[in-house]
């Protein structure tokens, strides 16, 4: 669709020059050439495909510099289009070829020979021109006269009115003859953008401004612009103007380009592409950049944007020096983005590294191999050079450089030199690369370092037992002490209330470091073994760990030792599947009775539920403590030997109180009975 004048009156300035493009009438296009030459437009619109390169045997026209101007193709007054004047200067390269007969016999040639000397030169030139997203191609026929034939010289110039564009879009032209002599030329141009799109940047943030009119309806696309290959899409909307998108500098490569056009018919698309200079571009372009390893001998680089950049192999040591090139013996290589790049190795090795540069400047090193092989090997790598008269030498690859072999430098291969080149001879060496010029080959340092430092190892795991002795003797307090003292909770099981309150009593004691061992959590465990042989296994570990035995008397226990202590120490009654505190009492009377129970086991009590005083006198004899009056002390006793500070101890106490009240109250004050207590009477305090 044809822009109206004042819009590119906008775009192309008010510079007089510039104004004063020259207009073309009508839509027909049209070729011209120098004086002197012929030429016609044979067709406006071929197949654009690459003639193939084939010496031609006389001499040849050649393109030898193409210039574009800008000029104006109207149709109508007020609308008009950009469109690219281009010229091709052409040379004639090539000569005659000499008759034979003229050559061999000296005379004069037969006049039909002399014919193509007097003949006129004719070629085709084929013009290219490629504006996102459109390609058009177009042959032209010129014919020189004889007299103009010049070997070597300019014999004019053809040009083609033209090629429209879009404003703001950026145009690739090449050109070539045939028959053909060189390469073809080519050439890239940005025309003019329209005022209404406008590039901003905001911290980290870019703007695109569409100063559009309201209710304009627009396409806006962002596409990569490659040198090969077709444009790849990354972003399109249409939208209604006016508009401001935000780009995240992220996401800004040199080659990103923003075409926008109205959503009209035929409609005139605009391109920029205004990040080919920022250094922000430059540098996410190589974080974005990848190396991709396709087999042992290929690999190539991704990336958005085309990358003039050259790569080669290097040698990544352990020890974090830097990957040295092996330039020479292998050079430094041209990379293309996104085109496979061969190296000839025989072996993969998982130090083998690969740099690319660009402009002298490493910007990307990957250890490609490494990925399916293995971390880095402490391998030294040999360099084998090959001269006249199977000559070679050999040098190994250490961070000061090449070692030649043998040598007397003090470094570490030139030390293992001799038993470097003996396995090297032997076959024990992996051959990475080879060609006439020479080798490389990686052999393993690990025999010759398990060698040296033998004795060292044997030293060390002397010193390590006789460290591992000394630990051993504290390694139980410190185990203990890791992970807290042992504690078996022993009670009667009055009733189900009671229970709950032992629960309690052992879960805030579980949060202190102390490991509780109560039936209540292995009923199960109990109930397979029997009462009897679990509190035997019980009370031999705690004790054997140098833990505790928690005596917890209610009603029903005292009530239980009484029992057990008037029948002269006769065996109990029978007692049911989870009754534990009266399976212990024919292990735990003996203990007291033959003065065994100080140290091992501590006796306590709810406060308003049994006074110490009602605890028989034979359990007495070790500390009893009335909770949680007295949970102070009675969590020191249940401590390590090193016990707490008495802040600590203090803290310990408020948490364990704070825990067990919520259960005290329930017990004591059971919902829906105004009674003060249960079990609290005349003789709950006296034991009667």
């Amino acid at each position: 669709m044809p822009v109206p004048w004042f819009l590119l009156s906008l775009a192309l300035g008010r510079s007089p020059i510039v104004l004063s493009l020259e207009r073309l009438v009508g839509p027909q296009d049209a070729t011209h050439c120098s004086p002197g030459l012929s030429c016609h437009l044979w067709d406006s619109d071929i197949l654009c495909l690459p003639g193939d390169i084939v010496p031609a045997p006389g001499p040849v026209l050649s393109p030898t510099h193409l210039q574009t101007e800008l000029v104006l193709r109207c149709r109508k007054e007020t609308y008009c289009d950009l469109c690219v004047r281009v010229a091709v200067h052409l040379a004639v390269h090539g000569h005659w070829e000499e008759p034979e007969d003229e050559e061999k016999f000296g005379g004069a040639a037969d006049p039909g020979v002399e014919e193509p000397r007097n003949a006129s030169l004719q070629a085709q030139v084929v013009l290219s021109f490629q504006a996102y997203p459109t390609t058009r191609c177009v042959l032209l026929e010129v014919q020189v006269p004889a007299a103009l034939v010049q070997f070597g010289q300019s014999v004019g110039s053809v040009v083609y009115d033209c090629f429209e564009a879009a404003l703001g879009s950026e145009v690739r032209i090449w050109s070539y003859t045939q028959p053909r002599y060189e390469k073809e030329l080519n050439l890239t141009q940005q025309l003019p953008a329209l005022p209404w799109l406008n590039v901003s940047a905001d911290g980290d943030n870019v703007h695109l401004v569409l100063n559009v009119s309201e209710e304009q309806h627009f396409g806006l696309s962002l596409y990569w612009n490659q040198v090969q290959g077709p444009p790849k899409p990354r972003w399109h909307k249409n939208l209604t103007g006016p508009q401001i998108i935000t780009l995240n500098h992220t996401d800004l490569v040199p080659c990103l380009c923003i075409q926008v056009w109205p959503l009209e018919p035929d409609s005139v698309r605009t391109n920029i592409c205004p990040f080919r200079e920022d250094p922000r571009a430059h540098q996410n372009l190589w974080r974005a950049a990848r190396l991709r390893l396709l087999t042992l001998q290929s690999w190539l680089l991704d990336a958005p944007c085309s990358l003039p950049a050259e790569a080669a192999l290097c040698w990544q040591a352990p020890g974090g020096d830097p990957c040295q090139p092996l330039v020479p013996p292998l050079s430094w290589e041209n990379v293309t983005v996104d085109k496979v790049l061969e190296f000839p190795l025989l072996k993969g090795h998982p130090n083998l590294c690969v740099q690319v540069n660009s402009w002298e400047k490493l910007q990307l090193q990957e250890c490609l191999w490494a990925d399916s092989l293995g971390p880095l090997k402490d391998d030294v790598l040999l360099l084998e050079t090959r001269g006249p008269q199977d000559n070679r030498s050999l040098c190994a690859l250490e961070p000061s450089g090449c070692t030649s072999l043998p040598s007397k430098a003090s470094t570490r291969a030139a030390r293992l030199g001799e038993y470097l080149l003996q396995d090297l001879q032997s076959g024990q060496c992996l051959q990475l690369w080879d060609n006439d010029l020479g080798a490389l080959w990686a052999c393993s340092m690990d025999k010759y370092i398990h060698k040296r430092w033998a004795l060292l190892w044997l030293a060390c795991l002397l010193f390590a037992a006789a460290l591992s002795l000394i630990l051993l003797l504290k390694k139980d307090h410190a185990k203990a002490a890791a992970r807290g003292r042992a504690a078996l909770l022993l009670y009667s099981a009055d009733d189900s209330g009671f229970e709950r309150l032992v629960g309690a009593l052992a879960s805030a004691l579980c949060q202190l470091p102390l490991r509780v061992a109560v039936d209540l959590w292995s009923r199960r465990e109990m109930s397979a073994q029997g009462p009897v042989a679990w509190f035997h296994a019980q009370r031999r570990q705690t004790l054997q760990e140098g833990g505790v035995v928690v005596l917890l008397f209610s009603p029903g226990a005292v009530a239980l030792c009484s029992e057990w202590l008037q029948d002269g120490m006769s065996a109990p009654g029978a007692h049911g599947p989870h009754d534990a505190f009266r399976a212990s009492l024919s292990c735990v009377l003996p203990d007291f009775l033959q003065g065994r129970a100080p140290g091992r086991y501590v006796g306590a009590c709810f406060d308003r539920l049994l006074h110490p005083d009602s605890v028989p006198a034979l359990f007495r004899t070790v500390p009893v403590f009335s909770l949680p009056s007295q949970l102070p002390d009675f969590l020191g006793a249940l401590q390590q030997p090193r016990a707490p500070r008495p802040r600590r101890l203090q803290e310990r106490a408020e948490q364990v109180s704070r825990a067990l009240q919520p259960a005290l109250d329930s017990y004591f004050h059971p919902p829906g009975t105004p009674a003060p207590g249960r079990g609290v009477g005349p003789g709950a305090g006296d034991g009667t």
